[in-house]
């Protein structure tokens, strides 16, 4: 998150202190994503990715299907070619910038998954969603899509034995570890993001 390496400090520091992550990364050859935040730091990080990625080559960065201006977002980072890690979003937005309904986020999300998959580009699919894991899955048969060009991606402890399926099912599956000693705060904090995703998290824990 830029937020943590200064965002909201400084511009010289946080460019300072993702260049200096970056520098290891590609002496590693390790992806390293920027999070997104909320919507009023939407751009920022968008200016910082585009700038990091006509530096660097191993950076990615996340887009929020909720958000009204994901869709143009998109479309303007294809000419870097970028590997994209697609969510719903899981920020209390206002109806100004986020579709405020579960369904026109979900018809937004799936139209996001296909137009980055259709692009060439790596598209990480970050989800517990059934729904959603089943329309890409449609979607990549469809297009003859390999599965080397995408990944699901899901959380630790959530879906377990889906993630094993989706294994045993040829597709690359990638788990989320939050880890250190601050782990307990940012579940609280992304639980009292928004009170859905407390049910949210719920739902996960006891689905198989």
């Amino acid at each position: 998150k830029m937020t943590s390496l200064g965002l909201d400090i400084d511009d010289d520091l946080v460019y300072r202190n993702m260049k200096s992550i970056l520098d290891t990364a590609e002496k590693h050859r390790i992806m390293v994503t920027i999070d997104m935040e909320d919507e009023q730091r939407c751009q920022k990080t968008l200016d910082i990715f585009k700038e990091m990625k006509s530096q660097y080559e191993y950076v990615s960065t996340v887009l929020q299907a909720y958000l009204y201006r994901t869709e143009k977002d998109l479309d303007d980072l294809n000419e870097l070619q970028p590997f994209l890690r697609l969510v719903k979003g899981a920020y209390k937005e206002s109806a100004e910038v986020a579709y405020p309904n579960k369904k026109d986020v979900d018809q937004n999300y799936q139209k996001l998954i296909e137009k980055q998959l259709l692009t060439g580009n790596y598209t990480a699919i970050a989800t517990h969603d059934d729904q959603m894991i089943e329309f890409t899955k449609n979607i990549v048969k469809k297009h003859n899509i390999p599965t080397s060009q995408f990944e699901f991606q899901m959380l630790y402890g959530m879906r377990s034995e889906t993630q094993q399926a989706l294994v045993q099912e040829g597709y690359q599956m990638r788990v989320y570890t939050p880890y250190g000693r601050e782990w307990y705060g940012y579940y609280m904090r992304r639980l009292a993001e928004r009170p859905a995703n407390i049910a949210f998290a719920l739902k996960g824990m006891t689905r198989k």
